[in-house]
């Protein structure tokens, strides 16, 4: 239903993961039964986790940690792994920044040219850890790493950015864009794509050949394009959407693209709402900056950061609160919902009687505006529980 923003415009309602709540069904069933694999091509996971490829989360040594715990992650390859042989003193120096200072001296360190040596070692790196190595490009980089990524053997490659579309046009004869289908269609590797926010998006997204879309546009914790730019679509309502897009590409083709909620999530309900709102998986950063293993030293920092000429990230500080296993699947000791994410996740599934994660996508969701605040005046006033 569309609502009048004036005289000439109008447009639909939007919700995020605050506005929305699962709802109990009849059945309730035994957590030990629940099962939260996901499994995309030729690969299963014991979690439905991707690990944002943001320089602050993830490394070479977090890709191992986090593969060996049940996920994916995902390296930058843009960022200061394939910028610099060691970049350990750039996070020491990103890490003790004075708030002012931090975007412009943040530009500065990634300025240095990425060295074409460098991404083919730190897939390397990731593969003899033992686990499915995933790797992130700009559009405007994938055909220059291709073969490289393929010499690399690496398992699952990633075309980001904050918006990517099926059709981007462009007047200028020198700087032709990447065809999507083409080059997808074509490649050896299994590619996921994204992000987007609509239904229209995601359903010509699908329809390039990628395995996964990756949905959400500025929700993310350490992202400023919403004020930036001034575009996104809050995240539950964008992951319904692409949801619906995902049942019309199967009717049309019988291929299953999965739908992947990237970014906007803080507590193990946040996870279990995108599941719920028809996601197969979710991208996760700022949670994971505040591992102890992380390489940010606490923070966090997106991939548009440090942009040449319109930064669209600020450096946030997540803490460092917990192990990723900790983080991940617990035990959690703290009542704030930030640890044991997948724990979470699993006993939501339980509580409302669904058995997989497919299951799960059907659950019954409603508004509602109060859910965070009903009856929770103690915790809000004390700053403690579902108050911090």
């Amino acid at each position: 239903m569309e609502v009048e923003i004036g005289i000439g415009k109008s447009g639909r309602r939007a919700y995020g993961f605050d506005d929305i709540a699962i709802v109990p069904s009849r059945r309730t069933r035994d957590p030990e039964d629940i099962d939260i694999s996901w499994t995309f091509d030729a690969f299963t996971f014991d979690l439905p986790l991707m690990a944002s490829a943001m320089d602050g989360v993830v490394s070479p040594r977090t890709a191992i940690d986090i593969g060996r715990l049940g996920g994916l992650a995902c390296l930058n390859l843009e960022g200061l792994w394939t910028r610099y042989e060691d970049p350990e003193a750039c996070y020491e120096e990103i890490a003790a920044l004075e708030p002012e200072k931090a975007t412009r001296r943040m530009q500065e360190i990634y300025d240095e040219p990425i060295k074409d040596e460098l991404v083919g070692r730190r897939i390397e790196e990731m593969r003899e850890g033992g686990i499915v190595t995933c790797a992130s490009l700009t559009p405007q980089r994938v055909e220059r790493y291709a073969q490289t990524l393929l010499e690399a053997e690496l398992d699952v490659l990633v075309i980001q950015g904050t918006v990517v579309s099926a059709e981007h046009v462009s007047k200028d004869a020198a700087r032709q864009p990447l065809n999507l289908k083409k080059f997808i269609r074509e490649y050896e590797i299994p590619v996921i794509v994204g992000g987007c926010a609509s239904y229209s998006t995601a359903l010509h997204l699908m329809r390039t050949g990628a395995i996964g879309i990756l949905v959400g546009v500025g929700p993310g914790h350490a992202c400023t394009s919403r004020g930036v730019l001034g575009i996104g679509v809050p995240q539950a309502t964008a992951i319904a959407d692409a949801a619906g897009a995902r049942i019309r590409h199967l009717d049309e083709t019988g291929v299953y693209v999965h739908v992947i909620a990237d970014g906007g999530m803080r507590t193990g309900g946040d996870v279990a709402k995108a599941i719920a709102c028809g996601a197969d998986a979710v991208m996760i950063g700022s949670p994971l900056a505040g591992a102890y293993e992380a390489p940010g030293r606490g923070y966090h920092w997106g991939m548009a950061t440090f942009h040449p000429t319109l930064p669209r990230g600020a450096r946030v500080y997540a803490g460092k609160k917990a192990a990723l296993a900790e983080i991940l699947t617990g035990p959690a000791h703290e009542n704030d919902g930030t640890l044991n994410l997948f724990g979470a996740l699993r006993t939501s599934m339980a509580t409302t009687g669904y058995e997989t994660v497919k299951e799960f996508q059907k659950a019954e969701v409603m508004v509602a505006p109060s859910l965070q605040t009903e009856g929770k005046a103690l915790q809000r006033s004390q700053g403690v529980g579902m108050g911090r």
